[in-house]
């Protein structure tokens, strides 16, 4: 049975810092794909910096560069804006594929302010990759405390799949120090640059 990692984002823009936890993520959870789940629009940010979602496919298409790695806009297709209602509905489209949810240990923070995060958790296993600068907050987040029981050890993260859910894993990573919100800074204009196809592809 096919085991993709679904990491979900604005991708606004896409960079480095993705495309490492998303080799990461496959080496240490035996991941034969990753799909990158670009969102029409994060509920959690605001709309006044954030791309338009074509452009942030374009990046994060450039970005990727690699055979395994999948960027879909398939959310816009299904019309979910939340993580929970994507996953259940690319579980029911896809019965034959394993999927786990994969985040940065920043939206582990915040996890207890998404749309039925608990209903996510007993839906589809959870990996958080570590970012820099969020690891005490990450420990100290609400979500954290909940999961505490079905948390498993890094080293067996291969078993995912035979997890019962709830199940999360905390995997320590080389750690990337790009973010979107630096590169925003950096470079305003940045989506001006991206060459977007003349139809955005599903």
């Amino acid at each position: 049975m096919t085991a993709i990692g679904l990491l979900g984002g604005s991708f606004n823009p896409a960079h480095a810092g993705h495309r490492h936890i998303s080799l990461e993520a496959m080496r240490l959870l035996g991941l034969d794909e990753v799909w990158w789940l670009v969102s029409p629009q994060n509920p959690l940010k605001d709309t006044r910096d954030m791309a338009p979602h074509a452009v942030r496919i374009a990046s994060a298409r450039a970005v990727a560069r690699h055979p395994r790695i999948h960027v879909s806009g398939i959310e816009a297709e299904m019309e979910t804006r939340f993580a929970v209602d994507t996953v259940t509905a690319l579980k029911r489209r896809y019965p034959k594929v394993r999927f786990i949810w994969l985040m940065g240990a920043d939206n582990l923070g915040q996890l207890h302010r998404w749309k039925a995060w608990r209903r996510l958790a007993r839906t589809v296993p959870i990996a958080v990759l570590a970012r820099p600068g969020y690891g005490d907050d990450s420990l100290r987040a609400p979500a954290t405390a909940w999961f505490r029981r079905w948390r498993h050890r890094a080293s067996g993260a291969k078993a995912w799949r035979d997890w019962e859910l709830p199940a999360i894993v905390m995997l320590d990573i080389r750690l990337s120090p790009l973010s979107a919100t630096q590169l925003r800074a950096r470079y305003p204009d940045w989506a001006s640059s991206v060459r977007t196809p003349s139809r955005t592809l599903i």
